[in-house]
């Protein structure tokens, strides 16, 4: 990703040097500058060498491992730089470790930035959705670069200045929650579709193809499209069938859900999707418990066509719960910080460039716009009609697929989500109660704003 936002920014008319701790990877970068048309690229192997190639104040980007690499790298940097610099971190750092890096940076002077940035190598090659945050000052410095090189849509590039702090690497982080969350939900729709309804790889291509022409165009939609199509090159038949029923996952799906119980947002559909991708790992314990249980004798009988316009109908409303938990965190946590975030403006620049792109985030932006301080995305009038539109067939494919036996947590606690969100009273009265017998931990009255209340609960008072 590296060398390829750099041969984006050159290939945008900016001079850019490159130095990497491999000489190698520096002629690697300087050669395809000149066979990508001669772009204004220079390449060093000598650290002190590049920093004094590069014209004050300096602009510096690291595109490097999160955590320690990023602090070794900084070592050696940082006596180079003179004040008035700006450097920035375009890995997906925790953002923590940005806030103290900015201090470090700050006593010295120096501007620093934590950027999020999404799209992968394609995307850091031809626009990429950037989330800059840190400095304002440092902001202003490297905003014509990062207007030039984000994806470009509509409404323009698909960056803006998130807020102070870490809050970039903050917003990058949910945004890969909600990537974990998206990247789950479609794999229970392709596991009811093929297990319920029987449709083959070239009939899931053609109506993945067919999805991404309506309300669920996505990126991840269109390439899932593309996966289902992929021969094997090795055997017979496709190579979706072929590949492992293993997924890794890199840490920020993990932070998200880490921060969301920490500041107590409730983030189901994202939590679901994080454990499947644990359940996957436990891959020979998955296979012996498969020749111990068979799971429903009978299934459901549905019709194909039913089944498509169902699991349709729940994905794009579970979509619609899971970037609700993620906005509300991301609204919870500027809240607490005061970072001041656009939420709006946070899904405009969604709209091109990233794994998340798709159709309805300009939609979402538009929510926002009209009601910039709702409390859900589920309140905005639009998307609440939409959801009882096809809350029926929701329903019917989360219970067509448990009778079945068939895996659907993401699917499920997105629609579980919904039912609490739209409960005016929850059962959790009882565990409060609960709570108060075994702990003494208190209740409130519905009946009485005062309190709290403590009861001298029956069997406490009979021993």
């Amino acid at each position: 990703m590296g060398q390829n936002l750099a041969l984006n920014i050159a290939s945008k008319g900016f001079r850019i040097s490159v130095w990497n701790r491999s000489e190698s990877k520096v002629d690697d970068t300087t050669e395809r500058a000149k066979k990508e048309g001669n772009l204004p690229l220079d390449g060093h192997k000598d650290l002190s060498a590049f920093v004094q190639s590069i014209k004050k104040p300096r602009k510096i980007i690291m595109l490097i491992q999160a955590g320690p690499p990023v602090d070794k790298a900084m070592e050696p940097l940082l006596p180079l730089l003179e004040a008035g610099d700006l450097l920035i971190d375009g890995g997906n750092e925790w953002y923590e470790n940005t806030d103290r890096r900015t201090a470090l940076c700050e006593s010295k002077g120096i501007r620093y930035m934590g950027m999020g940035v999404s799209g992968g190598e394609e995307g850091a090659r031809h626009g990429p959705s950037l989330m800059p945050g840190g400095t304002k000052e440092g902001w202003d410095i490297v905003k014509p670069i990062l207007m030039k090189i984000a994806a470009q849509v509509d409404d323009g590039p698909c960056v803006s200045y998130i807020g102070p702090g870490g809050s970039g690497n903050y917003v990058k982080m949910v945004h890969n929650g909600i990537e974990y969350g998206d990247m789950q939900l479609i794999a229970e729709a392709y596991a009811v579709l093929k297990q319920m309804g029987g449709l083959t790889n070239p009939e899931l291509q053609n109506l993945f193809k067919e999805w991404n022409k309506g309300e669920l165009k996505s990126f991840l939609i269109e390439i899932t499209s593309d996966i289902f199509g992929q021969k094997d090159d090795k055997t017979d038949g496709y190579l979706v069938d072929k590949i492992l029923d293993v997924a890794g996952s890199k840490g920020t799906g993990k932070w998200t859900i880490q921060e969301a119980a920490e500041h107590g947002v409730p983030c189901p559909t994202m939590q679901a999707a994080l454990d499947m991708r644990y359940m996957s790992t436990f891959k020979a314990f998955r296979q012996r418990a498969s020749g111990k249980f068979k799971g429903p004798a009978t299934k459901p009988q549905v019709t194909q066509s039913t089944l498509i316009d169902d699991v349709r109908n729940a994905l794009y409303c579970a979509k619609i719960c899971s970037y609700a938990q993620g906005l509300m965190l991301l609204q919870t946590v500027s809240n607490e910080k005061g970072w001041g975030l656009n939420l709006g403006e946070i899904s405009r620049t969604w709209k091109g460039g990233c794994i998340i792109r798709a159709v309805f985030l300009d939609r979402i932006k538009k929510a926002f716009d009209r009601n910039p301080h709702m409390d859900s995305l589920l309140m905005d009038d639009q998307f609440a009609d939409e959801i009882q539109q096809r809350e029926v067939s929701w329903r019917r494919i989360v219970n067509a697929a448990q009778a079945a036996g068939i895996p659907i947590p993401a699917l499920s606690a997105s629609l579980c989500y919904f039912d609490a969100y739209r409960s005016a009273t929850l059962p959790v009265n009882l565990v409060q109660g609960q709570r108060d017998y075994f702990g003494a931990h208190t209740y409130k009255r519905t009946d009485d704003e005062g309190g709290p209340y403590h009861t001298q609960w029956t069997h406490f008072a009979q021993t």
